[in-house]
């Protein structure tokens, strides 16, 4: 792994209700004394494990959503309707389940082609961190591929050497639907705190990719994923190449908490120390 925050692992039997009060615990923190949480989401399994865990997390502990700001830490680009999209299925689902008033809501623009929304999205987040070149959230809640990718930052891509925008468009995503926008390494890596959360036996090989860099490292090579992963996680040589690792382990904010939160069949391949509850 690349230089920066001391990676910590959690496995926990079940990582849900574990999450949603990790999750609310920041918040109650970040609100203290009249502040504001600021907190990025991204889609797939998270949205059915926060919509199921983090109401009756924050009626234990209560942290004003109304002081919460919400965004996405990337989008495909389609009708809010849609299945695929992240914000409407937050929107759906678990909003209408946070207590009253709720927090306020930064989506991206539905209806403009590519490289629009990202800049409209972009300017959208400028406007809402005031002051910070590159916006720094209180927490960044993300997942994992079998590929190794995170948003919608994928092994090889020439996204992932973007220093300058802090929102990004792809065309051309492997993962359909090709047409998304994402937040780029820059802002994953000024967030206080990140928290990737994987799930099931099929993430197993990547985390152990992600977190168990090899000694010495190997070069990352397109062809290697994700058909040979299993096994080539076994010798460790996708993740060390500091160029073009997988894109989940260049995620290393140099001056915040980074925590991995596994379930028991992810961790398996793990032979490092590990945590049985969330720091």
């Amino acid at each position: 792994m690349a230089p920066g925050a001391a990676c910590r692992v959690s496995v926990l039997p079940e990582p849900g209700p574990g999450l949603a009060r990790f999750v609310a615990e920041r918040a109650a923190a970040a609100v203290a004394g009249g502040g504001r949480f600021t907190l990025g989401l991204s889609g797939g399994s998270l949205v059915e494990l926060l919509t199921r865990h983090l109401p009756p997390a924050i009626e234990s502990c209560p942290s004003a959503p109304a002081r919460w700001l919400l965004a996405f830490c990337d989008e495909r680009l389609v009708p809010p309707e849609h299945p695929d999209s992240t914000a409407g299925a937050y929107q759906a689902r678990l909003l209408p389940r946070l207590p009253g008033p709720g927090p306020r809501v930064l989506a991206p623009s539905p209806g403009l082609a590519p490289a629009a929304a990202a800049a409209d999205y972009a300017a959208k987040l400028r406007q809402a961190f005031p002051g910070e070149a590159v916006p720094g959230f209180d927490l960044l809640l993300l997942g994992v591929g079998p590929d190794g990718h995170t948003c919608s930052l994928f092994p090889g891509h020439p996204l992932l050497q973007e220093q300058e925008a802090v929102v990004a468009a792809i065309t051309d995503s492997p993962k359909p639907p090709p047409e998304r926008i994402t937040f780029t390494l820059p802002v994953l890596n000024a967030a206080k705190a990140v928290a990737f959360v994987a799930t099931g036996e099929g993430k197993a090989a990547v985390v152990k990719v992600c977190i168990q860099p090899p000694h010495p490292p190997i070069p990352w090579k397109p062809s290697l994923v994700p058909e040979t992963l299993s096994r080539l996680s076994r010798q460790r040589i996708l993740e060390g190449d500091e160029e073009n690792p997988l894109p989940a382990a260049r995620v290393r904010p140099p001056s915040g908490q980074l925590c991995w939160i596994l379930d028991e069949a992810a961790a398996k391949e793990l032979t490092i120390p590990v945590e049985n509850s969330i720091p």
